[in-house]
């Protein structure tokens, strides 16, 4: 099997692929729609991080393609719907880099209330600019989080620990923690709080979610923050609220286009703003986290391909199996109507196959059943693969 990997991703994830006798090919930058699919000729598993897009087109152009990696919380980029129709397996990590985004978070809230960079810039530039106006403590500040997923939930309790009064939104019904106090909306939220910090998901509801009408909702010289995604925020519209002085600083390391390759060219309308921080999409780029991604997100791909392992996948049904030793292991992704299960089993009874172990789930329009036989010195004979793979339900058959 052939692996491709994308976008820097931590060699901890080619040493457990290449462990399972996997040939990989990692790169260090991102690729655009046709240099991605010339590249994918003959890969089986793919990763990638956030720049790299795998659209429908890749996946029509990429048949032997059976799994994607994306290594970091987002899958946006991925054409999950396309992607489950082919029988092709998505992975995400969505827990390993969120204590790292959380930090950064907190940072650079202290960075813009001390007024930092500013003081930074002057020093450097010779000049010493000793006095505490506009610089501020964040004890008893109130933060609003929208947001609480396992970041916002995470920076919720770690803000409060630093004195932060804390006040989230999320449209699902969340669990408050500690103390956080739950808006009804987020018009709610901007009434209630100095420092807004977005950790919205990618979903493309979410396109231009904040813009003028929510800025200038803002307290006056509110502190704001985005480390979600960069198409959910108006930049022109921040940047005009920046030089007005409504929002007296601000924190973005996500872009609506981020350029593909370290060194490459970058522009933002809020490049040169007194006391704005821009960082290239790091939130989640700590050593720590990308060594703790690249060993999850690899052996789920490991899994998946040794044993038909989906747990935690975020496109198909999950099953989870431990593979006896002596069985073959026919692995079947079918569309969900009624009768597919049995139409597998009679085939299997008509050419004296035994079953030794069975598993099926259902995900939508997506069915997945696993089943374990009893494995003759030759394997299952050729005309029940054909036979099962003829199925008109089959999306995609693996015999492992």
């Amino acid at each position: 099997m052939r692996a491709l990997l994308l976008e820097n991703i931590h060699p901890l994830a080619v040493d457990i692929l290449v462990a399972a006798g996997i040939e990989v090919d990692a790169r260090a930058g991102a690729l655009d729609e046709d240099e991605l699919i010339e590249a994918l000729e003959g890969i089986d598993l793919l990763g990638i991080r956030s720049t790299t897009h795998v659209t429908d087109r890749i996946m029509a152009a990429a048949p032997a393609l059976q799994a994607i990696g994306a290594f970091c919380i987002g899958t946006n980029q991925i054409d999950l719907v396309s992607a489950a129709s082919r029988g092709m397996v998505a992975f995400n990590a969505p827990f390993s880099n969120t204590r790292s985004v959380v930090e950064l978070a907190l940072a650079e809230i202290i960075v813009m209330a001390r007024r930092l960079t500013e003081k930074d810039t002057a020093l450097h530039a010779g000049v010493w600019d000793k006095q505490a106006k506009g610089s501020h403590e964040i004890r008893g500040r109130r933060l609003g989080i929208v947001g609480y997923g396992n970041i916002g939930s995470q920076l919720s309790v770690v803000a409060e620990a630093l004195g932060l009064q804390v006040y989230f939104y999320d449209t699902d019904d969340k669990l408050a923690l500690g103390n956080a106090r739950r808006c009804s909306s987020l018009e709610e939220l901007l009434d209630a709080v100095e420092v807004v910090t977005l950790h919205v998901d990618g979903r493309a509801g979410n396109a231009g979610f904040f813009g003028a009408e929510q800025f200038a909702r803002m307290q006056p010289r509110s502190l704001f923050l985005n480390l979600s995604r960069g198409f959910v925020v108006d930049y022109d519209v921040l940047a005009e609220q920046l030089r007005s002085g409504h929002i007296a600083g601000a924190a973005v390391d996500v872009f609506p286009s981020e350029p593909k390759n370290r060194g490459d060219a970058f522009s933002s309308p809020l490049q040169g703003i007194p006391n704005v921080i821009l960082t290239p999409h790091v939130g989640g780029s700590t050593e720590e986290a990308q060594e703790d991604i690249g060993r999850f997100v690899a052996t789920k791909l490991r899994d998946y391909v040794q044993v038909g392992t989906t747990t935690l996948s975020v496109n198909l049904p999950a099953i989870g199996l431990p593979q006896r030793a002596g069985n073959q292991r026919i692995i079947h992704f079918h569309a969900n109507t009624p009768g597919v299960l049995a139409s597998v089993n009679r085939i299997l009874a008509e050419a004296g196959v035994n079953i030794e172990g069975q598993a099926l789930n259902t995900l939508g329009q997506n069915g997945y059943a696993v089943t374990d036989v009893a494995a003759g010195p030759d394997g299952l004979p050729a005309e029940v693969v054909d036979k099962l793979a003829a199925m008109p339900e089959t999306i995609r058959l693996r015999i492992v």
